[in-house]
């Protein structure tokens, strides 16, 4: 009950209180005294945060009134949560990565600065390098209020030397000879479960709460959790209810992904495939087991891709709005969005080749970044997205609870889910 209310609130901080925020009008238009500034993130991965602070650093050294910048995490799964409930307290940061779900309430809130004509006079910028595709989400009006760092494909890391202990083929193998399909992934992780006793798949952050990254799965069976306009449920539609049901099976049947109050770390070897993004290679720094990265495999309607995207954004109550825009618009500049690169695909064209991506991302092979990252963008299918999100996220993820069971009722469940959000959708 308690986080139902939670995120209620957070909800209505999102729908309401943003566009509030937004009448305050900001901090200090100089930014002459001594500026601290804050940026909220959902990573506390150790090489993401040191990345982070070298770029602060190298700012620091040009802009000697910022005298601090901090990068504070929280966690994922409550990332928006706290975010909103920080701002309607009046904590807001000075900057925050956004999630593409809470992207339409952001940028439609008022509470974010626009950050044209800073980037466009910051020297070298090169705007016209961004992909429009990438911004579109965070745009409003024509004005950009955030900046898309990270627009990521999600892709499937496997452990081989789990998947070979199982007498399975490798995954590289069978993309050659065109095998490699989700009824030919969930037969190898019911394998490697009982074989071995270890998770077969893993969907990275889902733990059936975050059910949004199902959509790396429904995808390719051609489903969607609602019409491109926002209107529409999708949950009942035939598509959905093949792939949910195709996935209950492969949960509680075949026993190829962990079920309910299982946990699995793919990167302490735990599993031997998850679904994620490039982010999480750094994981595998140290790993004792060989391992690969290869594209989703192919659903009934074929080959296709998911992509998870990330803003970047500078908040209006911030005291010192105008000096987090100056340092956003330093942070994603081509060199520092080289080094970025890394870790979160860049949203600029001139970015998005396999040389600029192997320099900054050792541990993954030419080929994996061709065939995950490159080959994966034009064709990728963001996650869902919607106003409201907060509450329509919650909303489906309590609908959806039954489904997490052997036997479930699964088009009666998914019913369910679009009588529960249908209010939500019509708004």
């Amino acid at each position: 009950m308690r986080q139902s209310r939670v995120l209620r609130f957070a909800a209505v901080a999102t729908a309401g209180l943003l566009g509030l925020t937004a009448c305050g009008g900001g901090g200090d238009k100089e930014d002459s005294g001594p500026v601290s500034l804050r940026m909220t993130v959902w990573s506390s991965a150790a090489p993401h945060l040191a990345l982070f602070k070298s770029i602060a650093d190298e700012y620091k050294k040009t802009h000697k009134n910022v005298t601090d910048i901090t990068f504070d995490p929280i966690p994922f799964d409550s990332y928006t949560t706290t975010l909103t409930t920080q701002i309607a307290g009046g904590k807001a940061p000075d900057l925050a990565w956004i999630l593409e779900g809470s992207a339409p309430d952001f940028v439609s809130s008022g509470a974010l600065v626009p950050l044209d004509d800073t980037i466009a006079k910051t020297s070298g910028y090169d705007a016209a390098d961004i992909t429009p595709a990438a911004t579109k989400l965070w745009k409003d009006g024509g004005k950009l209020y955030a900046y898309p760092f990270s627009t990521s494909p999600f892709g499937v890391f496997v452990n081989t030397d789990l998947l070979k202990k199982a007498g399975q083929p490798a995954p590289a193998d069978l993309i050659k000879s065109g095998k490699w399909t989700w009824d030919q992934a969930f037969a190898e992780g019911s394998q490697v479960n009982a074989k071995t006793g270890k998770a077969g798949i893993v969907i990275r952050d889902f733990d059936y709460k975050l059910w949004e990254n199902l959509s790396t799965i429904w995808t390719g069976w051609g489903a969607q959790a609602w019409s491109a306009d926002g209107k529409t449920c999708g949950f009942d539609k035939p598509e959905m209810v093949d792939a949910m049901t195709r996935l209950n099976k492969a949960i509680f049947t075949e026993k190829a992904l962990p079920g309910p109050g299982t946990g699995a770390d793919f990167f302490a070897g735990e599993s031997a495939m998850t679904v994620a993004q490039i982010s999480r290679a750094a994981l595998l720094k140290d790993a004792k087991f060989g391992w690969d990265l290869v594209p989703l495999p192919a659903g009934p309607k074929g080959s296709y891709s998911v992509i998870g995207q990330a803003g970047l954004g500078v908040f209006k109550q911030s005291k010192h709005s105008a000096a987090a825009a100056d340092f956003l618009a330093y942070f994603t500049n081509p060199e520092n969005s080289a080094k970025l690169a890394q870790f979160f695909p860049p949203a600029r064209k001139s970015q998005l080749n396999v040389d600029t991506l192997a320099k900054s991302n050792p541990l993954l092979k030419p080929a994996q970044l061709q065939s995950v990252v490159i080959d994966g963008i034009p064709q990728g299918v963001v996650k869902p997205a919607h106003s409201g999100s907060a509450e329509l996220s919650q909303s489906v993820r309590s609908a959806l609870d039954p489904l997490w069971k052997p036997g479930a009722d699964v088009k009666a469940v998914l019913t369910s889910v679009c009588s529960a959000i249908a209010p939500q959708l019509s708004k």
